[in-house]
């Protein structure tokens, strides 16, 4: 019998080790004794299996996509290739093209006391990483860390989200064709099989979902000391400067609150108007909604919400906002009946306080909150109160009030005049801060954070240090005390 506690409802149960539980601890077994067999792969055969990790990324292709557009009930199968497919075979490229650099060993220095030794770090791989996955951006999400736990020479454990059934399935078969389950390795299912991943002993555990739930899979790893980077949710703010072009901002925000529905953990949450301004935004919006989007029901650009529970959950925030106050401007350009196909319409709402649901939690859908405001500094105090967003977003050309805006707060990405694409930039990490998150991925901070920096020093025949041991009272001794400390 083994004590779990179940990642949804926050409760402990005991159960039994079904088959599809001892397989877990089966494949971290096979994996551990794998690595222990081989634990240094050379360069070569790091950028060789991420050559392999490409060719079946594009091999499969077709099957990915429409597997992830199976369980949203529609996601366009463009934009899956784009964020999700491009952006993984972009970062392969990127790793491939640095990881031999990385791994060098790098020199550091030794004090005078224990001259002529030698010191350098070096970069070991850290033996299994798990990996927790998402529903949303379901492969990006799963093999972004991946590919940076091959690079740095680990073998691997992905989890899939339950969400996700038709793409866990697809992607089980792809890396079963790439790699043999001592190195890479697909866990598919919910319930027990989700608390279980999350006890298990890896080296390292990369988790992306919301906050609520890392903090589960965070109390659940270190019962083995597991070390975590957790990428996590929060509500992202953009601020709007009086000079900036509504059409120009509108078009932006519109691209980032309306990929994959606003079903983006870095999306913009809410956003800052100057006083006035409302109207002329909302009419920009809506103009570009419209281009982009003239008919929501069918149109398969437009992505539905992932299931019944997210749709509920959104709609809710939305009734109880206006129950409250608020107003909203729902854009339905051919006034369609959304909600047999789960969809919901671009919506925008006014009139909101602080202490409605929709601004107290993540919204991760098609809604936009409006605050207008008067100065600045109100909206560095407003961000400055609540929980530490994963990105904060601000629109003005001019780059000294930026930094202004930059050096006052806090958030894992400051993005200006853009909003979400920071996620592709291969060079950046990526990464939240407090609620947000802890630990950084992508760039060469992806590689080194799934790397131990063991510390090395030899020291050679010369040891220096026999003339300062005891005793004290020595010549060499006096001489370092006078010249040292003082």
């Amino acid at each position: 019998m083994v004590l779990v506690m179940n990642s949804q409802t926050k409760t402990n149960f005991m159960t039994t080790d079904t088959p599809e539980v001892q397989q877990i601890h089966d494949l971290l077994a096979l994996q551990q004794s794998a690595y222990r067999r081989y634990p240094l792969p050379t360069a070569n055969e790091r950028i060789e299996r991420l050559a392999r990790l490409k060719k079946v990324l594009i091999k499969y292709q077709d099957d990915i996509a429409e597997a992830i557009n199976k369980d949203y009930g529609n996601l366009a199968i463009s934009e899956t290739k784009i964020d999700d497919l491009l952006t993984c075979l972009e970062q392969i490229k990127y790793y491939s093209k640095n990881l031999t650099t990385w791994m060098k060993p790098s020199k550091r220095h030794i004090g005078i006391l224990h001259q002529p030794a030698k010191a350098w770090v070096d970069y070991q791989p850290m033996g299994v990483i798990g990996i927790i996955a998402p529903w949303n951006y379901p492969l990006l999400l799963a093999l972004s860390p991946l590919i940076c736990a091959l690079a740095a020479g680990n073998h691997a454990m992905i989890k899939v989200s339950s969400s996700s059934h038709h793409f866990g399935f697809v992607l089980k078969a792809a890396l079963a064709e790439a790699f043999p389950q001592e190195i890479v390795a697909v866990v598919t299912g919910g319930g027990i099989i989700s608390d279980t991943f999350s006890h298990l002993a890896f080296d390292k555990l990369v988790f992306t979902g919301s906050t609520n739930v890392g903090k589960t899979v965070m109390k659940a790893a270190a019962e083995n000391l597991v070390p975590v980077i957790l990428e996590l949710g929060g509500k992202s703010p953009v601020i709007v400067h009086p000079s900036i072009n509504l059409k120009d901002v509108a078009e932006r925000v519109v691209f980032g609150k309306l990929w994959n529905a606003g079903q983006t953990c870095v999306a913009p949450d809410y956003i800052f108007l100057p006083r006035g301004k409302t109207n002329e935004f909302i009419r920009c919006f809506k103009a570009v909604v419209k281009s982009m989007y003239p008919t929501l029901r069918d149109n398969q650009d437009y992505t539905s919400i992932i299931n019944d529970k997210q749709n509920k959950r959104i709609k809710g925030y939305l009734e109880d906002a206006l129950q409250n106050g608020a107003k909203a401007t729902e854009i339905n350009p051919a006034n369609e009946e959304l909600d047999s196909v789960r969809k919901i319409a671009p919506t925008l709402l006014t009139n909101v306080t602080a202490d409605m649901e929709i601004m107290k939690n993540e919204i991760f859908g098609p809604v936009l909150p409006i605050i207008e405001y008067d100065q600045i500094d109100e909206v560095i105090e407003f961000i400055n109160d609540r929980p530490r967003p994963l990105a904060l977003y601000y629109f003005d050309f001019n780059d000294a009030r930026a930094e202004y805006v930059a050096h006052r707060t806090h958030s894992g990405h400051f993005g200006q005049n853009a909003v979400v694409t920071h996620v592709a930039q291969d060079d950046l990490p990526f990464g939240g801060v407090g609620a947000s998150g802890m630990g950084r991925y992508h760039g060469p901070e992806g590689f080194f954070s799934l790397s131990n920096e063991r510390s090395v020093m030899s020291v050679p025949k010369l040891f220096s240090l026999k003339y300062v041991l005891p005793p004290f009272n020595r010549p060499i001794p006096s001489i370092i005390r006078k010249a040292f400390l003082r």
